[in-house]
Formats: C-alpha cells, structure tokens, sequence
C-alpha cells in the first residue's frame, strides 16, 4: 500500500472517530432533552478524585462512573496515536494543542448547556492522549505497519494499566480514611467538671433490648444538661452516637450536637415513640465539641472515628461502634 494511500485511509479514520466523540460529547445520553431543565452554566474547576480508575473489584460490579472514567481516558488513547500519524509533531506541541481544543470543547458544553465544563474530564481526556502517544513511539518503528499496530497495540494496553496502577496507589495515599472508633468517656459537664456519665448496663428502647458497649449520657435528673468534648486540635471527624427514651420514661426530649458553635444536629425524640436510633455526624473541621440533652433523652456508645490518610492508621482492626 503506498504512503498516500496510507494517509488518505488515517486522516478518514480520524475524521471519523472524532465525529463519533463528538456525537458522545454533545449528543449522547439525551443530552438534547436534557436543556431546557437546565436553570444555569456549570464550570468546575476543582477536579474531585480524578486519581481514581475503578479497582479490580468495581469492575466485577461496575458503577456508571466506573464506566465513565475509564473511558474519559481510553476513549482518547487513539488520538495519541491517529494524528502523530498524520503530522509530525512533538510530545509536547501535540499536548499542548490537545488540552486547547478539550478545554474548547469542555467551554461549548457548559454555555450550550450540552454538558458542563468539568476539569476532572479534560485531565482524563489528556492522560489518554498522552498514553496513545506514548504508544505510538513505542509501537511504530518497523515499516511494516501490521507489526507497527500490534505493537501500538500492546502498547496502549501496557501503559494503561502502569497508569492504573500508579493512580491506584496515589488514590490510596491521598485518600482519608475513617481511623480507629474512640469512644468518649471523659465529657465535661455543664460545669466545668469531669462527667463519665453512668455506668453502662441494659436498658429497653421501644421494647428493644439495648446494652451500651463504652458509655452512656443522660441529663441525669435534671431537665437539661450541657456536655463539652475537646479534640485537642482541629480534625476531621465522624461523630457516632445512639440515642432513645427508655421506655420506663414516658417524657420527650431532644438533642442538640454544635461543634465550635455550628450547629450539625438537632433531634426531637418522643417516648415509646421510636425505636433506638443511631446519628452519624460528619463534622469537617472540630475542636470543641458540644452536645446538649433535654428531658430524659439517654446517649450511649458516643465516640468518634478521625479521617486519616492511609499512613496514619494504626495497626490492628479499629472498633466499631455497636
């Protein structure tokens, strides 16, 4: 096959695909019907979890954003490798012009309301680029242009998957997880004065059974009672706490959960009325903690598990709150 020949077949090919991405970029997934339910543009310009591929195991059981980012990455390996073919170009003229036109792309979705500008898709949309470069150095350097497709080939697929590892482990590192549960034994009351609350032992809720693991709080016969909690420093948190009447209690009451004075949660609870319940509070960035009840509320099990990075763990399984 001569070389123009040749040419003719790669700039058809790539007029095609990149008809084909456009169709998916502004078309796909009843975009058209989607825009006059649109009420503004959408830009974003801070790009979440963009380090992320889907592990082994999400693909076992694919999410749809899952699927997305890994085609927001392979959809674009064959431009990396279609239009080098076609102009001799270097690493960095090519990047350069890619992430141009993304970004241009990225602009007409959002003020057509086709879509939106969304940074995450430009980084992936240019990683895939770069991968298809990378493959088409390594894959074409024989004349012989099956054996060049095939090593392209294998090229792309061995660098995808070095990508995927090395996002893999970045993610890890980067990414907090939920630490050891501590429980909080050493609340101060209204005060001023160390409060263990009372001794743990079984109760009913809502006729259930209950038998509190770590601690239990109450206004411990007064109408209401205020307790305090230091972090020591400013930390990311999820508060856990249970709470219920006792049924031998036939009163209401509620709580009231503020973390250097904002309010994260208030509850109303009526006697006989609920079974026990459980309040998971994420609290971005607290030091003082205060918790406030009212009537014969009873908590119990109050702990806390910090957001740490992977390095930070400690060893051994944490406990969880029952």
């Amino acid at each position: 096959m001569q070389l123009k020949q040749q040419r003719k077949i790669i700039f058809a090919i790539t007029i095609f695909y990149t008809l084909f991405i456009l169709y998916f970029l502004f078309f796909a997934f009843g975009r058209v019907g989607k825009i006059d339910h649109n009420t503004g543009y959408t830009f974003i310009f801070l790009p979440e979890d963009f380090f992320r591929l889907p592990g082994l195991s999400d693909l076992l059981h694919p999410t749809l954003m899952d699927l997305v980012g890994f085609g927001n990455i392979a959809a674009f390996i064959p431009f990396g490798i279609l239009i080098p073919l076609l102009y001799r170009t270097s690493f960095v003229r090519f990047m350069t012009s890619f992430i141009l036109s993304i970004l241009m792309l990225e602009t007409i979705q959002a003020l057509t309301f086709l879509g939106s500008f969304d940074m995450n898709d430009v980084i992936q949309n240019s990683l895939g680029a770069a991968i298809g470069f990378g493959a088409y150095k390594l894959g074409f350097r024989t004349r012989n242009i099956r054996r060049n497709i095939v090593a392209t080939g294998i090229s792309s697929v061995i660098l995808m998957l070095g990508v995927w590892g090395i996002f893999g482990v970045v993610d890890h590192t980067f990414t907090k997880e939920m630490g050891p549960f501590v429980a909080i034994n050493d609340l101060r009351d209204s005060t001023g004065n160390p409060s263990t609350g009372t001794k743990p032992s079984s109760f009913k809720v809502g006729g259930q059974d209950v038998e509190p693991q770590y601690n239990v709080y109450s206004t411990e016969g007064k109408n209401k009672e205020t307790y305090m909690y230091s972090l020591g420093n400013k930390k990311e948190v999820y508060l856990f706490l249970n709470y219920g009447i006792p049924d031998q209690k036939d009163s209401q009451g509620s709580i009231r959960v503020t973390a250097d004075g904002h309010e994260f949660l208030t509850v109303s609870v009526e006697a006989g009325r609920h079974e026990p319940d459980m309040s998971l509070i994420y609290l971005p960035k607290a030091n003082e903690l205060t918790i406030t009840i009212e009537g014969n509320v009873t908590l119990w099990d109050v702990g806390f598990r910090e957001m740490v990075y992977s390095w930070n763990l400690a060893t051994g399984e944490p406990m969880l709150p029952k």
